[in-house]
C-alpha cells in the first residue's frame, strides 16, 4: 500500500469521527426541540378542548373533533411542524 492510500484512509477515518461528533452534539438540541413541540401541542389541544361549541363552529370543528384532537398523545406532533415551535 502506498503512502497516498494510507493518508486517504486516515482522512476518511478522521472525517467519520468528526461527523459523528457533530451529529451527536446536535442530538440534545433536537431532543429539546421535540420536547418543546410536544408540550406546545399538548397546550394547544387542551385549549381547543375548552372552547365552546359556537367558537368551535366558527373554526369549522365539531365538539367530537375537538375532543378527538385533545385526546391525542402529546408526542403525536403534526408532521408539517418540522421542528418549529408553535407556542
Amino acid at each position: 500500500m502506498t503512502l497516498k492510500g494510507k493518508t486517504m484512509f486516515a482522512s476518511l477515518h478522521t472525517a467519520t469521527i468528526a461527523t459523528r461528533r457533530v451529529q451527536s452534539a446536535g442530538s440534545a438540541p433536537r431532543l429539546l426541540t421535540l420536547v418543546r413541540s410536544a408540550l406546545a401541542a399538548h397546550r394547544q389541544r387542551q385549549f381547543l378542548a375548552r372552547l365552546d361549541d359556537r367558537t368551535l363552529a366558527d373554526i369549522g370543528l365539531t365538539r367530537d373533533q375537538a375532543v378527538t384532537e385533545a385526546e391525542r398523545p402529546m408526542w403525536d406532533i403534526p408532521a408539517n411542524w418540522n421542528g418549529r415551535i408553535l407556542a
